[in-house]
Formats: structure tokens, C-alpha cells, sequence
């Protein structure tokens, strides 16, 4: 069975050889930790040292078509300023930021401004920074990597970025959060115009190619729900969704739309799903119940993730009985089972590759 062929069957719940093999990462201070511990240098990468080193699914892919759908020009990162133990930088989304300093240890940063907090600020990133003309959002060689997608053994996918999520790093939460309640015809003028550049730079692909699966970014909810109403949500959010998940569908028979959220996702599944979006990453242990999403909506979603990730930390015992915990919703289908966020640096070596072990045993790979 091909990648392709086994993501495509786990995803609609249909038999396989075993489900896919993917992972989700770890801090770079982990990836540190397991260099002191064993795991080989030329493995490195927030996102690649765990793929090349275990040679998981997500090495097996090749090109496809793409678009640039964010900030083009990205904002540069850069040090404006520096103090003692402490940082101000201006980071990719053009925040400006007090943080203690990388090489002393991870930190979340003391936000100072924002690239988008007026009218004026939205208006001139949007002008020189969403404009869907810039040169480089679309390949040079798009129509030869549409062709590839047909005959592909590899899942093909296409990037559909964000509604909420870009927004809430261009302003920050307070401030989106306020003028969602002040100003929400601006919040959906801002949607509309990401909107309308996905719908603009998806024309390129439209009956060009075989899309397998849309994946889209949004963290958009807390421990105890949504940070944005579900009201608001349906307003502003479904229908745009719905928009280019019936673009991607018709035009270049997109069957899954991958949506990835931290925190307690209840609320918004039932929206998402409405939108077209009907595969759910990472599920957060902590705060959003796998089984209580398998049971509502059934095979109507498909779930990546949901091992929680401090069951690492604990050690041998605490991984098998997480694996036990999974295994009812593994025979279901229509899961991809991985840690449901980032390993982090508290996990040893020895820890992870326990779990590695057991989890090849739990999907049958050999």
C-alpha cells in the first residue's frame, strides 16, 4: 500500500495495512537535551530530527504544487535592543517583543506593540504585505508540479493558512479580541481580503491537479474553550471557510481539510465541520476529549494526535497505559495516532524512544 493510498483509506475509515506514521515534533531545547543523550547530531530540527532519525511517513513525500498565501515580504527579525539577560527584538509578524535571551532558555515574550493595532496599520500591511500580485506566491514551474500530483505514491496537499490565527499574531489578542466587539466589520474586512487572496491564488491550481488534503492553522482556543464566540465564529468564519473548501473540492477534488488547534476544541468542531474542515490536529489531551468527538461525530472526522505528550515525561508504565487508552479509538478508524503537541525537554531519550517502540507496535509498523 502507498502513503498515499494508506492516509487517503485511514482517513475515511476504511481498512489498511497500518495507519500512517507521523509525528508532531519537539522544542528545540529537547532536541538538545537528546543530542547530550544519544540521539546522533546530524539529526536536528524542531520538526526534522525525530522524522530522519526514525524515518517516520513524513519523509516520504515529494514535490507539489504550493502558494505563498501570508506576509510577502515577510517582516525581517531582528534585535532592536539589548539589556542585560533580556531581548527586544521585532519578530516575522512584525511584534515588537521583550524576551529573556534564547541561548539562556525558552521564555514567552512581554508583547510591546503590534504590526496591525489601527486601521492605517492594516491598510498598509495589507497593501505592501497581502497583495495577491507580489511575484513568488505561485512557483515558476506550477503547472509541472500540478501534473505530479495525479500520479504521486505520496499524499499532495496545499497550504490554506489562516483566518483567525495570522490575524491574532498581527494584533495580538487583547486587541483582536476588543475589536471584535468594537469594530467587527474590520475583523471581517480583514477575513474577507484573506479570504478573496485563497480563493485569487487558488484560481492558478483550479482543474490543474489532485489535491488530497487542504491543512490550515488557526490556535484559536484556550483550556476551556474558543477564544472567539461561537456566534461570531459562524458569522464570520464558516462561511469563508466553506468558500475555499468548496473551491479545493470541486476544482481539484480536495476530500480532507486538516485544520490544527491547541486547547479545548468542542465548541468549534461541529462550525469547522460545516466549513469542510473534517480532520482535527493535534487534540490536546489536557483539554479536548478524542473519544467524546469519535462518539458525536463519527466518521464524519477524522483525528491526528490526542497522545498525551506527559505521558513521556512519567516514563515506561505511564506510555503503555496511554497507548492502552488509544487502542478502542485506533480500532474505530480514522485516527493517526502521535503526541498531541511538541515534546518537551522535561521527555529523555530513553523516554522517547520507548515510546517510539511501543507506538510502531500499536500501528503496525514494522
Amino acid at each position: 500500500m502507498t502513503h498515499r493510498e494508506r492516509l487517503m483509506r485511514t482517513l475515511r475509515y476504511e481498512p489498511v495495512d497500518r495507519v500512517p506514521d507521523y509525528e508532531f515534533g519537539a522544542w528545540e531545547q529537547t532536541i538538545k537535551r537528546w543530542h547530550e543523550e544519544g540521539l546522533p547530531k546530524e539529526h536536528n530540527g524542531v520538526w526534522g530530527a525525530i522524522n530522519s532519525y526514525f524515518h517516520t511517513d513524513d519523509t516520504e513525500y515529494g514535490p507539489g504544487p504550493w502558494t505563498h498565501l501570508g506576509l510577502l515580504p515577510g517582516f525581517e527579525y531582528k534585535v532592536l535592543e539589548e539589556k542585560g539577560d533580556h531581548i527586544t527584538i521585532q519578530d516575522g509578524d512584525g511584534a515588537t517583543a521583550e524576551m529573556i535571551r534564547p541561548e539562556l532558555g525558552a521564555s514567552i515574550p512581554r508583547y510591546i506593540r503590534y504590526a496591525i493595532e489601527t486601521r492605517a496599520d492594516w491598510e498598509k500591511v495589507r497593501d505592501e504585505k497581502l497583495n495577491p500580485d507580489t511575484p513568488g506566491r505561485i512557483p515558476a514551474n506550477l503547472d509541472e508540479l500540478c501534473k505530479l500530483t495525479y500520479d504521486a505514491t505520496y499524499p499532495t496537499g496545499i497550504g490554506c493558512g489562516s483566518l483567525y490565527g495570522w490575524l491574532r499574531n498581527w494584533m495580538g489578542v487583547e486587541n483582536i479580541s476588543l475589536a471584535l466587539y468594537d469594530d467587527p466589520d474590520w475583523i471581517e474586512e480583514m477575513m474577507e481580503h484573506l479570504t478573496m487572496m485563497h480563493l485569487n491564488l487558488f484560481e492558478n491550481i483550479a482543474g490543474k491537479c489532485k489535491i488530497d488534503l487542504g491543512t490550515w492553522w488557526e490556535d484559536m482556543c484556550f483550556n476551556k474553550g474558543p477564544l472567539v464566540s461561537p456566534k461570531l465564529f459562524a458569522k464570520l468564519m464558516v462561511p469563508r471557510y466553506k468558500r475555499i473548501t468548496d473551491f479545493l473540492r470541486n476544482e481539484c477534488g480536495c476530500e480532507f481539510n486538516m485544520l490544527d488547534c491547541d486547547g479545548n476544541i468542542h465548541e468549534l468542531v461541529p462550525l469547522w465541520l460545516e466549513g469542510g474542515i473534517n480532520v482535527m490536529f493535534p487534540v490536546e489531551a489536557a483539554h479536548t476529549d478524542g473519544y467524546k468527538i469519535s462518539d458525536q461525530f463519527g466518521k464524519k472526522v477524522a483525528i491526528r494526535g490526542y497522545f498525551d505528550k506527559r505521558a513521556l515525561i512519567a516514563g515506561k508504565e505511564a506510555i503503555d497505559k496511554e497507548f492502552e487508552k488509544l487502542t478502542p479509538l485506533l480500532k474505530r478508524g480514522g485516527f493517526i495516532p502521535h503526541t498531541d503537541h511538541l515534546v518537551p525537554p522535561d521527555v529523555s531519550w530513553e523516554n522517547y524512544q520507548y515510546y517510539r517502540q511501543k507506538k510502531c507496535e500499536f500501528i503496525g509498523k514494522e
